[in-house]
């Protein structure tokens, strides 16, 4: 059984997974506007990834016994000033998932919860991946700053990232 405390702080993680899921689908629906469908689709998969996160949340808090409550996702932003700005966005909210995983890891440190411990670890490794990535892309953004054609070819190679 999962205690209260633990169960409270994986509820709010799921939403933290939801919220991410909507403001990848948001700006997704930003680079379509812009004709970037390269850059839609890396955060359209993105998308789906966020959603496969708040899942593993909810199956783990299913098996562990806890009760899952489902808060309101709140309203992401839908306007960015440009695919840099967008991607800083992105490294952004990736630090803010990054330190809210380590909190709950933490906790379960805490509490001597080793079975949340150990799935967390899962998440621990993922965040790395998910702020490399982003960091990767914001990089080679800076790289090309206002040549369209860089950003064509950023363009072009988000668009080849499948659903894994």
């Amino acid at each position: 059984m999962i205690s209260k405390k633990m169960e409270e702080a994986i509820n709010k993680q799921i939403n933290e997974e939801m919220y991410s899921a909507y403001l990848y689908l948001s700006m997704a629906g930003y680079f379509a506007e812009q004709n970037l469908m390269g850059f839609h689709n890396w955060l359209y998969v993105q998308y789906h990834e966020e959603l496969v996160h708040a899942e593993k949340f909810y199956k783990y808090l299913v098996e562990r016994g806890g009760q899952v409550r489902l808060a309101a996702i709140k309203e992401p932003e839908h306007t960015w000033k440009g695919p840099r700005d967008a991607f800083e966005a992105v490294l952004k909210h990736e630090r803010h998932i990054t330190g809210r995983i380590n909190e709950l890891v933490d906790m379960a440190e805490a509490e001597k919860d080793r079975a949340s411990f150990a799935m967390l670890q899962w998440f621990v490794n993922e965040q790395v991946e998910e702020e490399a990535n982003a960091q990767d892309i914001l990089a080679k953004l800076e790289m090309v700053g206002d040549h369209k054609q860089g950003l064509l070819m950023i363009d072009r190679a988000l668009a080849e990232r499948k659903k894994g």
